[in-house]
Order: structure tokens, then sequence, then C-alpha cells
């Protein structure tokens, strides 16, 4: 069994769903998925802060088990444990949303297995899931990638938390998500819960940047992270493209290796609108 986290709103279903066709298509291992998602109505904080539908998850699920009928989705919410945990905290405010503070929340979950690849929504894999899942971790809390501008401006070894390959059983042991919890509740963090993360961290497995490529598509990389990148032309500027604004990835990025999944999920994402309006 493989099991991939994913963390968010409702507006995270086209990225989840990206990702997720890239890993099955990718994928030659028939061994079952279980894709877990946190998420959480904070609507009280600001009105389009709305969980994950029910609605969407059914239709994931029918679109995994297409794949294999063993594949499952389970939708988890974490309402009441960010409520007691992060309502009022310092870092409410966070630099995208509440909603990248929830993974932190993986020791408190019930039933999480001792193996979990946690995956933000931006993502999409150019190769093999086991290249990367099956990285061993006995010993580790965790494995990630450095952060493409971070390892220069930050610190050699600084990793991007937007895949971390969790050993559960070396967290309960060490309390990593634990005191990352208390940083989170008593101080202001530039990047939140990825710098609560790193900070206590007792000891990571560092991987090739192929597992977290985030600003180029090699023949080697396995994991393609769309994340806000820095353009020099025509200027310098910044831009934050996603995989599902597929003319954007043909024309900006000249990427065409992922079309077999992009325009799958076309498809199925107005198949999802058409069986929303019935």
């Amino acid at each position: 069994m493989v099991n991939i986290l994913y963390c968010g709103n409702d507006k995270v279903f086209d990225g989840m769903l990206t990702c997720t066709l890239s890993i099955l298509r990718r994928t030659e291992s028939r061994e079952p998925f279980t894709f877990y998602i946190y998420t959480m109505d904070v609507s009280d904080i600001k009105d389009t802060y709305l969980p994950v539908s029910d609605s969407q998850v059914s239709f994931f699920e029918d679109v995994i088990k297409a794949y294999n009928p063993e594949n499952r989705a389970v939708k988890i919410d974490v309402t009441d444990i960010y409520k007691k945990e992060f309502s009022g905290c310092p870092n409410e405010g966070a630099y995208c949303s509440p909603y990248t503070l929830i993974r932190l929340f993986a020791d408190e979950v019930e039933g999480m297995p001792d193996k979990l690849l946690y995956l933000d929504a931006d993502i999409l894999f150019n190769r093999d899931v086991h290249l990367l899942y099956d990285t061993d971790v006995e010993g580790y809390e965790y494995a990630a990638a450095r952060d493409h501008y971070g390892k220069y401006l930050i610190s050699p070894n600084y990793v991007n938390a937007g895949v971390l390959l969790f050993n559960m059983a070396e967290i309960r042991k060490t309390g990593l998500l634990s005191k990352a919890r208390e940083l989170i509740k008593t101080k202001k963090l530039t990047f939140a819960d990825q710098s609560a993360i790193i900070r206590s961290t007792t000891k990571k497995r560092m991987l090739p940047q192929k597992f977290n490529d985030q600003k180029f598509l090699h023949k080697h990389t396995v994991v393609r992270h769309f994340s806000k990148r820095l353009f020099w032309l025509p200027y310098p500027h910044t831009a934050n493209i996603k995989q599902w604004q597929v003319s954007s990835v043909h024309k900006i990025f000249r990427y065409y290796a992922f079309d077999d999944v992009l325009y799958e999920y076309i498809y199925l994402n107005e198949k999802y609108k058409r069986e929303v309006k019935k």
C-alpha cells in the first residue's frame, strides 16, 4: 500500500486530481494507493475557506478506482483539531492560508500509517512514485529535497516542505510535529509550517533535487513542483503557474510531457462540472 497525504480546502481539487493522475499513469506497480485528504471548514476566518466537498471526494474516488478497484480516498475533517490547536495563533494568517498548517496534525489523527508521503497540490510526477516512496527513511523523521531558492539564500540544506516522505513511527518518538505545533502557536514564522518543521527536525534524509524540481523539468525529474518561480525575461518577475493552467504550461514552460495527464484532467473536470449541475 502506498499512502499519500493531501491537505487543503475545496480549491485544491484541480491540483489533487492532476497530481493523482500523474502518479497513477506513471507508476508501473499495481500496488493499491490510499489517498488521505485533510480538510476543514474555517469560513469564519474567510468565507472561501471551505472544506473539500463530499461530491469532490466521491468523484475523485471513482477516478482512482477506475485505475485499481483497491485504491481508496479517505477524507478527514480536522476542523476541531485546528480550532483547538491554532485558532487565533500568530500564524493563522500564514503566507498561503491556514490550510498549510494542517499537515502538522498527522500524528494526532488516528489510524495514520507509519510511512506517509505528503504532497502539495501543485505537483506532477514525471516518473514512477516508487522511486521516491521506496526511499529508506529508517532512523529519519522524514526525507525531503532542497528548496531551489532557499539553498542559496538561507542554508545549503534548507528543504522545501512541499514533498515530505514522513516516517510517522520516528516522528511519534521524537515529537517532531508536536514541537512544530508549539512553534506555530507561540512564534510568528516567515514560512509558518515549513519553518516550524525545519526548526523542529532532529534528523532528516536529504533527497536529490529530482524529487522536488521547483524550476526545471529534466528527463530524470521524478517530481515537478509548480511553485512560484523567478523569470528573467522579458524582465525579472515572478509567476505562479500551476499545472492545471494547461495553456500556460504549454505557452510559458513549453511542457508537453504531461499532456496525457492534463488532457484526461480536462475531460474529467468537465465531467465533474456536468455532474454537479444535475
